[in-house]
């Protein structure tokens, strides 16, 4: 909970420190549902380039289409900030399933995890009959 709120006011700080700098610098403000980057949350990966959204200096919605399914989907801006800083995900990494795909492909590993599981704990125990 404290974690929660206090990356809630490091986002509020950030989109006033990028106003105050519009208003000093003059660069324009952000579009509508951006995002911004804070580049030091990103993992490293020993890159010598950095990917768009960090030279941009914030994330913008992308759409993708489902792999899986083929539907139309967004990446929403907060998702990839989360993807790249929470969860420190590859910075080159992009969104390939919907929501629902990935719960079932969760589930399918899921499963075939179990299957392998009791299949060696079977011959384990077969092993100790002998």
């Amino acid at each position: 909970m404290e974690n929660k709120k206090k990356r809630r006011r490091a986002e509020r700080l950030a989109k006033k420190e990028a106003r105050l700098r519009a208003k000093i610098i003059g660069t324009p403000p952000l579009p509508a549902g951006a995002v911004l980057v804070n580049k030091n949350e990103l993992a490293r990966d020993n890159s010598y380039d950095a990917p768009e959204f960090a030279m941009r200096g914030y994330y913008l919605d992308q759409p993708f289409q489902c792999q899986s399914c083929g539907k139309e989907q967004t990446w929403t801006a907060f998702q990839q900030k989360w993807w790249y800083e929470v969860a420190k995900g590859g910075r080159w990494t992009t969104a390939r399933l919907c929501r629902p795909c990935r719960r079932r492909e969760r589930e399918r590993r899921e499963a075939a995890r179990k299957t392998h599981v009791e299949g060696l704990l079977r011959k384990q125990m077969a092993k100790e009959r002998k």
